[in-house]
């Protein structure tokens, strides 16, 4: 569907997007993740043919950006953050507009924005002027544009940004719906937005691209299904460990008693809790409880395991609970000092070129333009014959 082959773009002596490759399948959502000014955004306008690349190549349904970019853009609908909207329009008129820039058949135009309007729950909107929308709706309006004349891939450049949690969440089911007729790329830095809708995953850092599948296969790629497994057990650390040494073998296990008594004063039932070695409540009959920590690495989930050892032991569990390698734990190693960088990149990926003299610099031209004119009156001599002749 869409081929990235060595990607380049430089602006002077910064490179945005350093030599990226990378292949998009039909019919999936992906999620293009990295922090700010790694060069998600020059990607996606690369893509879309609003920024020419430095070096590379972009097809599209097998069709060269460079070379056809007409019709490469016709398989695209582009969202960018920054909603491309008239704001003296209506939301009608508007997408009217946009029906006719992207050559839809006038006789589809009606019903084609009538439907891009209830999937985006704009209709309600549809005769107001887009200056007096909220953000949340000009942003809604943003993506119906996109979807307008259904395009075979749909380009979204941060798509909930300026929404509220209910408008995030319907968003989010559009975008789900969308890719049962539609390729999606969904850019942003923002780890739920990314984890809650895509079906793959690819991290970019400092113009690079790091990491690419879908999210499980990331946890593998970095060590596995790595995770701390917590659990509260009934019984002394010398009881819990001796049950649990056969079935931990290899990980890693720190453990600690805690002391948990019921304590009876004026009428009233309380608990308290001590860790091993202070002194007990006054009052309290007290009970022992371990509490351990995990470190697991490997696709085998040993809790089931555990359960039966302790279980044979007569050792309840009271608590357990498995914490594995998140995608933003993925998301910060994969990255590293990027954030750092990027405050001084300045979100290198909107930059553009502008120059801008000191006052040395712009002396320097004006001293040179009058000397210009100077040389330029010395040389030019009038022949009076010429000028009677004339």
């Amino acid at each position: 569907m869409i081929e990235v082959t060595n990607l380049t773009k430089k602006y002077g002596n910064h490179v945005a997007v350093d030599h990226l490759s990378f292949r998009v399948e039909k019919g999936q959502i992906y999620g293009f993740l990295g922090p700010n000014g790694a060069g998600k955004s020059t990607t996606m306008n690369i893509i879309t043919g609003y920024l020419a690349a430095t070096s590379g190549d972009v097809t599209i349904n097998g069709i060269d950006i460079k070379k056809d970019p007409e019709a490469a853009k016709k398989c695209i609908g582009y969202l960018p953050e920054q909603p491309p909207l008239y704001l003296d329009m209506t939301v009608k008129e508007y997408l009217g507009f946009v029906a006719e820039l992207k050559k839809v058949p006038a006789k589809e135009r009606r019903e084609q924005i009538r439907l891009v309007m209830e999937m985006t729950q704009i209709q309600d909107m549809q005769e107001r002027l887009i200056k007096n929308l909220s953000k949340g709706y000009r942003q809604r309006v943003g993506l119906a544009q996109a979807i307008l004349g259904f395009p075979e891939v749909i380009i979204l450049d941060e798509p909930t940004v300026g929404l509220d949690p209910k408008q995030i969440i319907e968003i989010r089911d559009l975008i789900k719906n969308l890719a049962k007729n539609h390729t999606v790329i969904l850019s942003s830095h923002i780890l739920s937005e990314i984890s809650a809708v895509c079906d793959h995953v690819m991290i970019i850092s400092k113009g690079k691209l790091v990491a690419s599948d879908t999210a499980e296969g990331l946890q593998q790629m970095m060590g596995g299904k790595k995770g701390e497994l917590k659990l509260t057990v009934k019984g002394s650390q010398e009881q819990v460990c001796a049950a649990l040494a056969e079935v931990t073998a290899g990980a890693v296990m720190t453990c600690r008693e805690v002391s948990v008594g019921t304590v009876i004063a004026a009428g009233k039932v309380t608990e308290s809790a001590t860790l091993t070695g202070e002194e007990p409540v006054s009052g309290a009959q007290q009970d022992v409880l371990t509490s351990i920590q995990l470190e697991i690495t490997g696709g085998t989930d040993i809790r089931e395991a555990i359960f039966y050892a302790l279980a044979e032991k007569r050792l309840p569990i009271l608590e357990m609970s498995l914490e594995e390698k998140s995608l933003e734990d993925i998301f910060l190693e994969l990255t590293g000092d990027d954030s750092a960088e990027a405050g001084s990149a300045d979100e290198a990926e909107d930059m553009t070129e502008v120059w801008e003299p000191d006052e040395e610099s712009e002396k320097a031209e004006k001293e040179a333009q009058q000397t210009s004119k100077e040389e330029a009156a010395e040389n030019v001599t009038e022949d009076p014959v010429e000028k009677e002749e004339a």
